[in-house]
């Protein structure tokens, strides 16, 4: 089973990717090929694209390998070398999906996607607890409905929205959301 994970920063796909490793899903994120191929450690991959982009793994880094490889190599090249990386792992979770290109190739694969969902309000207070790196630029509540803004150019998160098999709101307890994971991919008691 490969179930896609989508939504806006800090609306929690991380945290319901990690729900479903606890199940025993492999997760993995789709950034980990892009930081993989920055820091050259592809030696888990059967194939590595050949692409002239060297710097840190920052997240302006991350998002323009990304556009490169998915300009050589095709919309869903992320999805491919996740699953790549993954392909002794019997069900995975594909955290941070964020195409359209990348939905499709998931749902080629018989996979699902679920999106994740949070008011902004709840959102801008994740990002300040967990207080990321990657998230410094965000610092109030309008920077982050200008990245939600930039980012839904750029993704059309909208539209992925649309086309998810299971939309789940994240806006109560964790032990909410675990259970509105597990009844939404049927795993019922078979989990516990």
């Amino acid at each position: 089973m490969i179930i896609g994970i989508a939504g806006k920063i800090a609306a929690g796909k991380t945290t319901v990717a990690k729900i479903l490793e606890e199940l025993g899903f492999c997760r993995i994120s789709c950034s980990e090929p892009l930081v993989d191929i920055l820091t050259g450690n592809t030696q888990g991959y059967s194939w590595v694209p050949e692409v002239e982009f060297k710097g840190e793994p920052t997240r302006e880094n991350l998002i323009e390998l990304g556009r490169i490889l998915k300009e050589k190599y095709g919309e869903d090249v992320l999805i491919r070398l996740a699953v790549d990386k993954l392909r002794h792992c019997k069900n995975i979770v594909v955290d941070g999906v964020r195409s359209m290109g990348e939905v499709k190739a998931i749902k080629k694969m018989g996979g699902i996607l679920i999106y994740v969902e949070a008011r902004p309000e709840i959102r801008f207070e994740r990002l300040k607890l967990r207080g990321a790196e990657k998230d410094k630029g965000i610092n109030s509540l309008e920077d982050l409905l200008k990245f939600d803004e930039w980012e839904e150019k750029l993704y059309s998160t909208t539209k992925i929205k649309e086309v998810a098999d299971i939309v789940i709101a994240n806006e109560g307890t964790l032990e909410d959301l675990k259970n509105k994971v597990i009844s939404a991919i049927g795993l019922g008691e078979q989990a516990h």
